[in-house]
């Protein structure tokens, strides 16, 4: 900024510090950074934390600095470029100021924005977090909610013999990055909710992040007795009942607060099924707004809402017994949707009819949503498969579930040398955009400008590690940590990392799987190797903890000292350190359990490279000239002749090719064949795996289309959404009598004629479509051919459909089906029937 700025007042510039301390984007931008070292260096050091540096400053300490013009001008020049970044034109801007778009609300039970608020878990979080900093970037118009945890997702510590302990310190508010919601009159505000009969109070947190913001909400209130109070105590912690009673919280209570505030989000994105509640509250408020019945706003409220799915297995949705969302949905079903019970449970049910089947959220936000997408290309082919029990008779293939490949916030988890590194390549402006040209700026990058720059990291990392470890082992009282051999990381040496939570699905220990072997890689006299891991199983994941008691068994093992260090306590921080430094980053889940995976993503744009199952990301970012692949793509379950083979041939990489292009050095010690695949991971992967790719493909794809249908729904007091509840109801009466009377397939190879006789009964013909098909071949499309309709009823009530066509398949290979056919509804999403020849 300009130096004759007009320099603030001191009690204006400390007021200045709490807007900028208050600002999340501090957590990706570091021009700050000198302000907060300035005011309690060790504190900032410690924490990078601003808000936490200011509140635990010394008072005359900071009043002496107040009263320097130096300071309070770089407090002037800090506050105006954040108000002059606010006002600068952005992508969503430029490309899209025209569109119905003016809001979305996202939804998430967690967000991983910065270790200044911890209450993430891992992944979902990270996604989330991640997202919603592009967002901010890209000026995508983005209000969030979550929940305020006391207590967050726990924290690590382990005893001696190696068992993992968990901690659960509290998260005080005041001492959070956070500002309280308040009334116009300056009062708290609560939005009342009914657990069961009662009433109960839930506050609200905002939390500025750049251009969005993120609403947090908790149970906390003086007012509520105690089990209420310790509703939003834990993330993932307690049984059903509470489970439940926070996503009632979230979803009910967070659409609530976003009504009461006065926005009127054009999409709902339903990150994961936990906020389900959500598109059912936006529906009541439809009912009071336009005073239609529940099943017309729902219609409405669908066609704007975004349903993204992170599950691979069954187990993972969210499952509660009908009874349970009796005792605490019966007077809101009732007294505010106005409708019955079994009305509300059967949106959460495979069969509506099977009142025994569990309630799903899962199920919910199928039933609530406009359209829904997996989180990588192959988690979107699984969660097909999982969700084809709701679409009975229709293929999987056509199961109505997309993909769009997670991403991460490169800024946020890019080393100072890469952030340096990119931006005398690529511009300052480099992620806000739409990212043309990078791969290719990268790729001009020659090998000793990368080379030192990766060497450069890769020191600075092994400093954090060591300051990281000794820290902990002086403060953490964690007698685990204490016992293990200090680090003796080298500079020079190939660090492989792996940092995931700690459950047997992930494999783990499958690096483990022959220590021996592993041991000897470590310790190779001429290509040694270095392992830095972290991670956390869940309190209740015995089988997840006793791995990591197996890795830091093996960590004391005397040849393998100082080689192989175990970060305790997990978190964002940690987690950052790692994906910086590594050179390596190893990931082996069991195929396609895992959805997607970030963390292997975090290395790309600070030059680390992947040796990765073929599951997730991987599965579409791998190719040789960027990295190595674990597996053959396939799926074998818990087979362990599987994780042998696969260990070995890990092993076999390290050994023969990975340790090999690392030290096989040119004339000037730079390994080429390693930097060539350095650069082209970071020029063809970064870009593509990155956060501002996500939310465009998400505006792009799916908000865009959403706003468009729930405004064309909305329109003329919801009449559109009248005339289809009234169109489903005539369907789902009607369509037992449909039946296919006839199909004949005849003619020469290239001018086919296909008739087909239909008995509608009821159905009006413009209701349905016909459809010539035939199954996919490998691995492509299936062919759908439209039949239009030809003559109308005769005189036996069949309604014919002809089409004169080449068929590049045998005439054998088709067959005829019915589906359901109306202008801007989703088939089969919002009506399920089909009918095939016999």
């Amino acid at each position: 900024m300009a130096s004759d700025t007009r320099t603030l007042t001191a009690r204006a510039a400390e007021h200045a510090l709490t807007t900028l301390a208050l600002d999340l984007r501090w957590s990706w931008n570091h021009a700050t950074d000198p302000l907060w070292r300035q005011i309690d260096p060790e504190c900032w050091d410690r924490t990078r934390n601003p808000w936490t540096t200011l509140n635990t400053a010394s008072r005359a300490h900071l009043k002496m600095l107040l009263g320097k013009p130096a300071f309070r001008r770089a407090v002037t020049d800090a506050l105006a470029a954040q108000a002059e970044r606010l006002h600068q034109p952005t992508w969503f801007g430029r490309k899209h100021d025209a569109s119905p778009l003016s809001c979305i609300a996202y939804f998430s039970m967690e967000y991983m924005l910065s270790e200044a608020l911890p209450i993430y878990s891992g992944g979902l979080g990270n996604v989330a977090g991640d997202q919603l900093k592009a967002a901010s970037d890209l000026g995508v118009p983005v209000v969030a909610v979550g929940l305020l945890f006391a207590q967050g997702y726990f924290r690590q510590e382990l005893t001696s013999d190696g068992r993992q302990q968990a901690l659960y310190p509290f998260n005080d508010p005041s001492l959070l990055p956070l500002s309280p919601v308040l009334t116009e009159e300056g009062d708290v505000l609560r939005i009342p909710i009914h657990f069961g009969q009662g009433p109960i109070w839930v506050r609200a947190w905002k939390a500025v992040v750049g251009r969005a913001t993120l609403y947090l909400l908790d149970t906390n209130d003086p007012a509520n007795p105690p089990g209420v109070r310790c509703v939003t105590t834990q993330l993932y912690g307690g049984d059903a009942d509470l489970r439940l009673r926070q996503e009632i919280t979230l979803g009910i209570a967070g659409w609530r607060l976003l009504d009461q505030l006065g926005y009127q989000p054009d999409v709902c994105h339903l990150n994961e099924g936990h906020a389900a509640f959500a598109a059912v509250e936006r529906a009541r408020c439809l009912m009071d707004r336009l005073r239609i019945p529940f099943r017309q706003a729902l219609v409405i409220a669908r066609a704007g809402t975004l349903f993204t799915t992170h599950t691979a297995v069954p187990a993972g949705f969210d499952r509660f017994p009908p009874g349970l969302i009796g005792t605490y949905l019966a007077h809101y079903v009732e007294k505010r949707l106005d409708i019955p019970l079994d009305t509300l449970l059967a949106l959460g049910r495979a069969d509506p009819n099977d009142h025994g089947e569990p309630f799903n959220m899962a199920w919910l936000a199928i039933h609530v949503s406009g359209a829904v997408n997996g989180v990588s290309r192959l988690h979107g082919a699984v969660s097909r498969r999982l969700f084809a029990p709701l679409f009975p008779r229709w293929p999987e293939r056509e199961v109505p579930v997309g993909h769009v490949t997670n991403g991460v916030h490169t800024p946020t988890w890019d080393s100072i040398e890469a952030d340096t590194l990119w931006t005398e390549a690529a511009g300052s402006e480099r992620w806000r955009g739409t990212q043309e040209g990078l791969a290719d700026r990268i790729r001009a990058l020659d090998d000793r400008t990368l080379w030192t720059t990766r060497c450069q990291a890769r020191a600075a990392f092994i400093h954090k590690v060591a300051a990281t470890y000794a820290e902990r082992q002086g403060f953490s009282g964690d007698v685990g940590l204490a016992s293990l051999p200090v680090p003796a990381l080298s500079p020079d040496v190939l660090t492989l990392g792996f940092a995931r939570r700690f459950a047997t699905y992930k494999r783990p220990d499958l690096l483990l799987h022959d220590p021996d072997r592993l041991a000897r890689l470590l310790s190779h006299p001429e290509q040694p190797m270095q392992l830095v891991l972290a991670g956390k199983a869940h309190p209740a994941d015995l089988a997840g903890q006793a791995l990591i008691t197996r890795w830091l068994a093996f960590a004391r093992r005397p040849d393998v000292r100082g080689r192989i260090v175990f970060m305790t306590d997990y978190d964002m921080a940690v987690a950052q350190i790692l994906v910086q430094g590594v050179d390596l980053w190893i990931n082996t889940p069991r195929r396609p359990w895992e959805a997607s995976g970030t963390s292997g993503m975090k290395v790309l744009v600070n030059g680390g490279l992947n040796l990765s199952e073929l599951d997730g990301w991987w599965a579409e970012a791998y190719a040789p000239e960027v990295g190595w692949a674990l597996g053959d793509g396939r799926e074998h379950g818990e087979d362990p002749a599987v994780d042998t083979a696969e260990a070995e041939a890990m092993y076999t990489l390290l050994e023969s090719e990975i340790a090999p292009a690392f030290y096989a050095r040119d004339g000037q010690g730079i390994p080429a064949a390693w930097v060539g695949r350095m650069r082209e991971s970071m020029a063809r992967l970064t870009p593509l795996f990155s956060a501002n790719r996500v939310v465009r493909d998400y505006t792009d794809h799916f908000y865009l289309p959403a706003a468009t249908r729930y405004h064309a729904r909305l329109a003329d007091g919801g009449q559109a959404a009248h005339d289809i509840v009234q169109w489903q109801d005539r369907l789902d009466t009607a369509w037992p009598e449909l039946r296919i009377a006839s199909v004949t397939i005849s003619g020469p190879e290239g001018q086919r004629h296909v008739a087909v006789a239909l008995s509608l009964g009821h159905i009006p013909a413009d209701a349905v479509q016909v459809q010539l098909y035939a199954d996919p071949i490998d691995a492509g499309p299936p062919s759908v051919t439209v039949i239009p309709p030809g003559d109308c009823r005769d005189s036996d009530g069949l309604t014919h459909y002809t089409l004169t066509t080449g068929l590049d398949r045998p005439a054998g290979d088709y067959t005829v089906r019915v589906i359901p056919a109306r202008s801007g509804i989703a088939i089969p999403l919002e009506s399920t029937h089909i009918t095939w020849q016999r």
